[in-house]
């Protein structure tokens, strides 16, 4: 399976100005810039597209492995937090911290606990 994305940019870091748009046609030349990824100007950068996908991968593997364990979560919500620091001249992505909230009815909570360990994995 291969999903692709696609980033066009434009003049320079501060003054410039990108788009980005998936495969999927879900994101559709959405605007990016040095503002909205560095400072407070609303809309996405590449954090948090990072941030979005991490939550989606976890939550769908953690319903798989429920699944196997005999458990169907109600809901699972997650919430991923990615750090970007610069260091070494350049920036990187230090972390990416998950908070999970599962609804699952009448789960054994050390099932529920391996289960969330093996996702975490």
């Amino acid at each position: 399976m291969k999903r692709s994305a696609t980033a066009i940019w434009k003049g320079g870091l501060k003054d410039g100005k990108g788009t980005v748009s998936t495969e999927s046609g879900v994101l559709s030349s959405v605007p990016y810039n040095f503002r909205m990824r560095f400072e407070s100007e609303k809309g996405t950068n590449p954090e948090e597209l990072i941030a979005a996908a991490h939550a989606a991968c976890f939550s769908m593997a953690l319903s798989m492995i429920l699944g196997d364990a005999g458990m169907k979560a109600d809901s699972i919500d997650t919430k991923a937090t990615v750090t970007l620091e610069q260091a070494d001249g350049g920036f990187s992505v230090t972390s990416s911290a998950l908070e999970t909230t599962v609804k699952i009815p009448n789960a054994d909570k050390a099932a529920f606990a391996k289960a969330a360990d093996a996702a975490k994995s």
